[in-house]
C-alpha cells in the first residue's frame, strides 16, 4: 500500500497490521464464515476487556518496535495496560495547530483521501458508492451537501487515535447508527462498510465553514469511541479518541465552502493517501 509524504514529496509501502489474518477473513469461504463472528460488536468488546488487563502491557514495547511509533511525541510516563497505552497523550508541543481562520485542519494523525460529493448528495469512497444519507443513517436531510466534498481520514494502528475539531463552533446534533465493525482496510472493498459499520454522527456548526458532518467509524476490534460531551468547542479542542484498532473520521462539507489543497487533491485522484497530522492545514476556506 502506497502513502504519499507531502513533507518530503516521498511515497512510502506500508503493511496492513494484521494482514495475513484479514486477508484470511476477507479473501476466502471459510474466513468470510468466520467473518460474521469477527464482525460484531461482542468480538470487539471482548478484546477491549483483555486490552485493559494489566497483562496487556506486555504487547506495548514489541507494538512500540515493529510499528516504528516515535515516542517522543508521547507523554514520558508507564502504561498500566495495552489500551492505556493505545489511548496515550502527546506531550504538549508535539502537534501545532494552524490558528490561521481561513485553513481546514485535520481532525486526527492520519492517511487522506478525498473525494467529490455528486449530484444527488452521492458520493463514491474505494469504489463504493454511497448516498450522503445513507452515511448518517438517514437522520438529517442530506440535499443541500450536493456538488460539496468529502474527506476520509484513514487511522492506522500506529497513528494517534486521539482526535479534534477542525474550527471554533458548536454541536447542532449527534447520535450513535449501531453496526458491524468490519475492518476500515482495502481488503474490505466487497463491503459498503461506511453504511454497514458502526458510526458516531455529529453535525457541526462551525465559525469558518458552516455546517459540516462529521462521522466516527469504527472498525475490527475497535473497542469503543469515546467522545466528549460539549456544546460549543474551539478549533484543535479534543473531540474524542478511538480504542484499539484502525479506524475512520469522515468529514463532509458543502459546495464553494473549502478549497483543499492541490498536492493531497492529485494525490486523491491517484487513489493514493496522503499523511497528515492532527492540527496540519489541508485546505482553504473558498
Amino acid at each position: 500500500m502506497k502513502i504519499y509524504d507531502r513533507k518530503t514529496g516521498e511515497y512510502t509501502e506500508i503493511t496492513q497490521y494484521g494482514q495475513g489474518a484479514l486477508k484470511f477473513l476477507y479473501g476466502n469461504f471459510l474466513g468470510r464464515v468466520l467473518l460474521k463472528l469477527a464482525v460484531s460488536p461482542l468480538v470487539s468488546r471482548i478484546y477491549g476487556k483483555l486490552n485493559d488487563s494489566k497483562k496487556s502491557a506486555e504487547k506495548i514495547p514489541g507494538f512500540i518496535e515493529k510499528n516504528g511509533i516515535c515516542m517522543e511525541d508521547f507523554e514520558d510516563r508507564k502504561y498500566s495496560s495495552f489500551n492505556d497505552f493505545f489511548t496515550r497523550k502527546l506531550r504538549k508541543g508535539a502537534r501545532i495547530i494552524n490558528k490561521e481562520k481561513d485553513t481546514l485542519i485535520s481532525p486526527a494523525d492520519a492517511k487522506l483521501l478525498v473525494y467529490p460529493v455528486k449530484d444527488k448528495a452521492r458520493v463514491k469512497v474505494k469504489g463504493r458508492g454511497y448516498s450522503i444519507s445513507e452515511l448518517t443513517g438517514g437522520k438529517i436531510d442530506t440535499s443541500s451537501y450536493a456538488g460539496g466534498v468529502c474527506l476520509v481520514y484513514r487511522l492506522c494502528v500506529d497513528d494517534y487515535h486521539r482526535y479534534c475539531f477542525i474550527d471554533d463552533g458548536y454541536m447542532k446534533k449527534s447520535y450513535v447508527i449501531k453496526g458491524r465493525l468490519h475492518t476500515v482496510s482495502p481488503l474490505s472493498k466487497g463491503y459498503k462498510i461506511y453504511k454497514e459499520n458502526y458510526r458516531a454522527v455529529s453535525i457541526l456548526e462551525t465559525k469558518g465553514f458552516g455546517e459540516v458532518i462529521h462521522i466516527e467509524v469504527g472498525a475490527l476490534l475497535v473497542g469503543k469511541i469515546k467522545n466528549k460531551k460539549l456544546r460549543c468547542f474551539l478549533r484543535g479542542e479534543e473531540k474524542g479518541y478511538f480504542e484499539p484498532g484502525g479506524s475512520t473520521i469522515i468529514e463532509i462539507f458543502k459546495k464553494d465552502v473549502v478549497k483543499i489543497d492541490e498536492d493531497i487533491l492529485a494525490q486523491s485522484k491517484r487513489h493514493i493517501e496522503t499523511k497528515v497530522l492532527y492540527g496540519e492545514g489541508v485546505g482553504r476556506k473558498c
